[in-house]
């Protein structure tokens, strides 16, 4: 079953797109995309998840930042957000389709990072958790083939 998947960060310029580049590799027949809740509309990915997911072998060269609307809620079956305050927020705005607001730290209930202006430490750690995170619900979207999360 195909399934549309919108990843959900702050500035959709550092996690979101980590993760959708990840999960773009492991998901090639579902629709993926990713939003910020405080984007700067044609923003750059940071260079430092940039060439933390080159390492992986994921492009994320080509991303640019988009704002979270409407329409992006409509159209995702699954909506995944790096903070619980995130998912939180999405919910109180859009109420009509609240159901589909998950965290991506799950049952685990963690957050992961702004890694945004701190340094490769942080966006190693954010990515670790992100990785984490991903192959805990990869079971759920997908039956197991190999990907940039093994």
């Amino acid at each position: 079953m195909t399934m549309n998947i919108l990843l959900l960060c702050t500035g959709n310029v550092c996690r979101s797109p980590m993760a959708e580049g990840l999960l773009r590799e492991c998901l090639p027949a579902h629709e993926l995309f990713s939003a910020g809740i405080c984007a700067q509309e044609g923003a750059p990915a940071d260079p430092i998840a940039v060439e933390l997911m080159w390492q992986l072998g994921v492009d994320i060269g080509a991303h640019r930042a988009r704002q979270l609307s409407s329409w992006m809620m409509r159209e995702a079956n699954l909506v995944l957000t790096m903070e619980r305050a995130q998912q939180q927020f999405v919910q109180r705005c859009y109420p009509s389709v609240a159901m589909k607001v998950e965290l991506l730290g799950g049952e685990d209930d963690t957050d992961i990072p702004d890694p945004h202006g701190r340094g490769l430490h942080a966006f190693q750690q954010a990515l670790q958790l992100i990785r984490a995170a991903l192959r805990r619900r990869l079971p759920q979207l997908r039956p197991r083939s190999a990907c940039a999360l093994d």
